[in-house]
């Protein structure tokens, strides 16, 4: 894949995705405000890259080859020039994006994708009033998208399905898996679907009826074991013996009976957020969160890791 790729602000999620974009092939200049993110970027890709050199992630290529499509520009236009992609993982401050996003439609071409990794924010907020508004989105990750393949494409109001069809061709070709929204929406998918979740476990908590630990064995040796491989309509169509309908006419009543007796959401701060945070540090305390977030990593690395 021989794209040039601009990655605008190179703090955890923009170092994260030039990884991706330069796994598969692409050119990629990263730019960021600040001197010493920018310093920072060698080292911290080096590192990074080594990992995952080391379980095989790398496809064919060596850890050098990859590392040397990343550069870093001096400058925001240096970085935008005769790029055909930005990726723009500046942070979650709307003003911030406004601003810049003013200036990423000026100076990078007339054929340049502009995406955000934003979170939270809706394209339209940020894009609408652009003269290039028909060429932006959200491309939002689940951090870090070099081994979380999935990744929401979110249309603003004036986005193009041009636009959108190119986006999602572009995703695949690096290797990711998109989540192709129609329309915008608060949260998009992937944090409307974790706010039911987390909501859900707050209320468990905060109303005394088990642990965070127990949440999270529930999650994590149960549901999430079938998760890892599928999404929640085809594990309810195949936990009937005649598929989804089947599932929803035994199930469906005593699922709209929990949902009816939840009108209201969990509280999650003040006593109860004291309470959850008091047992994660129980099992977690502050200082080996560093250490455990690569241990995260490392996890997911060996679920992405190709058989012998």
């Amino acid at each position: 894949m021989k794209k040039r790729v601009s990655i605008i602000g190179m703090g955890m999620v923009g170092r994260a995705w030039s990884i991706a974009f330069a796994r598969a092939g692409c050119s990629v200049i990263g730019w960021d405000p600040l001197t010493e993110a920018s310093n920072a970027t060698p080292k911290v890709l080096g590192q990074l890259i080594a990992e995952l050199d080391k379980r095989n992630l790398l496809k064919i290529e060596s850890a050098r080859d990859i590392q040397e499509r990343i550069n870093v520009a001096d400058s925001l236009e240096l970085a935008l020039d005769g790029t055909d992609w930005v990726q723009e993982s500046a942070p979650e401050d709307l003003e911030t994006k406004r601003n810049l996003w003013k200036i990423l439609d000026q100076l990078a071409g007339p054929r340049a994708i502009l995406a955000s990794s934003t979170s939270a924010i809706v394209p339209s907020a940020f894009s609408s009033d652009l003269a290039g508004a028909h060429r932006c989105l959200v491309a939002h990750p689940l951090n870090p998208p070099y081994l979380i393949r999935a990744v929401e494409l979110v249309p603003g109001s004036k986005t193009s399905t041009e636009t959108m069809e190119r986006a999602k061709a572009i995703m695949e070709e690096i290797g990711q898996a998109p989540i192709v929204m129609k329309r915008e929406l608060d949260g998009y998918v992937m944090n409307r679907l974790q706010a039911a979740i987390l909501d859900e476990a707050f209320h468990l908590v905060g109303e005394g009826y088990c642990s965070v630990e127990d949440v999270d064995i529930g999650v994590r040796e149960g549901l999430a074991l079938r998760w890892s491989f599928m999404g929640p309509f085809e594990t309810i169509d195949l936990n009937a013996p005649g598929g989804l309908r089947d599932y929803v006419v035994r199930y469906g009543a005593m699922y709209h009976r929990l949902i009816q007796s939840r009108s209201h959401p969990a509280v999650w701060d003040g006593a109860v957020l004291d309470e959850v945070e008091k047992q994660r540090r129980e099992q977690l305390p502050e200082a080996a969160l560093k250490q455990r977030q690569l241990w995260r990593d490392q996890c997911l690395m060996a679920l992405r890791q190709p058989p012998e």
